[in-house]
């Protein structure tokens, strides 16, 4: 009952917001270039700028921003064979580890160039090199960010997470990418997992591709989340180092369970019972567990929807328009940097 009446309404909202997503969608055809889930955020966002008394919805939109969303992809494992899983998370390596270095260096680049405080630039160029919130919560311990670095930091994400969500699908067609093409885009120059999958599902909706793409881009994404846990030890021993040399504070200890994102793992074991299940049944037991499979795979799209719609209340675009242009300036080269790196990448291995 505690749990219910901390996050209850917080929840209860992301659903209504999702739900009137959804039927909008459903009702008005031309809302299908656009995805239930953009439009659960722009609701969301628009929401955000007249909600009052936010404490008591506050709980229940970050479980849904973070551990439904987490949720919703471990659904997403429900249907993929890991044979699949595998050979994209390699396949996509070579771009992945290329955008990664390059939000690393714009970063360090920009900071030195334009004084932006080091705690920032390192949240942004982590958040947008790797996986938006997640890193810059999985890093902002490790160097003792403050509540208002980190609140700023998550800010500039979402704020470049929303437009990626909003325009890649429409710039992916403009500029006749493949579904393979595209997903690889989104999973690798999008910061944060629910903003890939808002695009990848957006995409999946124009294209009538049957959710492929949110699939494939799902993989790329969740293989490049796992670059938090080399990042994150790197930052930790930098940091120890310097407090050994008197250069710093004492760094934050480091606990490999708060770093490794233990939602990959599960939706790997999702993964793993969908390959068994396709190897050893045949005939009516497969057709049973691949309906029940597609029934779990629809569940984690309205799962997204939902989490969209938290991650819509969660932006408030007055406050960081207010907040200062160098963190924004600092995003936006950063994102700019990796989509160009993506696209450059994937026209140059011939996958686009």
């Amino acid at each position: 009952m505690e749990w219910i009446k901390e996050k209850g309404k917080g929840i209860a909202l992301c659903f209504l917001i999702a739900v009137a997503a959804w039927l909008a969608v459903a009702a008005l055809p031309e809302l299908k270039i656009v995805g239930a889930p953009v439009i659960a955020i722009i609701f969301g966002m628009i929401l955000a700028l007249f909600l009052k008394k936010r404490t008591e919805f506050d709980r229940g939109i970050s479980f849904t921003a973070k551990k439904i969303l987490q949720y919703a992809i471990i659904l997403l494992g429900f249907g993929l064979n890991l044979a699949t899983v595998g050979k994209v998370g390699l396949s996509s390596l070579p771009i992945i580890l290329s955008t990664i270095s390059t939000a690393l260096i714009v970063a360090f680049v920009m900071h030195r160039m334009m004084s932006i405080p080091g705690k920032i630039s390192t949240l942004v160029g982590i958040g947008s090199s790797i996986c938006g919130g997640s890193a810059i919560a999985a890093t902002a311990p490790v160097i003792k960010a403050s509540d208002e670095e980190i609140a700023q930091s998550i800010s500039v994400i979402f704020f470049f997470n929303v437009i990626a969500a909003v325009i890649f699908p429409t710039l992916g067609g403009l500029l006749h990418m493949s579904n393979e093409g595209f997903a690889l885009f989104a999973g690798t120059a999008i910061n944060d997992t629910s903003s890939v999958t808002a695009a990848a599902a957006t995409w999946d909706t124009l294209h009538g591709t049957n959710g492929a793409v949110l699939s494939y881009a799902t993989v790329v994404k969740l293989t490049r989340t796992l670059a938090i846990i080399p990042i994150t030890l790197i930052l930790a021993f930098y940091q120890i180092r310097r407090a050994r040399k008197g250069q710093g504070e004492d760094c934050a200890e480091v606990s490999f369970k708060k770093i490794f994102p233990m939602f990959i793992l599960y939706f790997i074991l999702a993964s793993l019972i969908t390959t068994v299940f396709t190897a050893v049944f045949s005939g009516t037991a497969l057709t049973v567990a691949e309906d029940v499979f597609a029934v779990l795979k629809e569940a984690s799209k309205f799962l997204i929807v939902m989490a969209m719609a938290a991650i819509g209340l969660n932006t408030n675009i007055v406050k960081l328009l207010r907040s200062g242009g160098k963190p924004l300036a600092l995003g936006f080269i950063c994102w700019v940097c990796i989509a160009c790196v993506s696209l450059l990448l994937q026209k140059t291995l011939g996958i686009w």
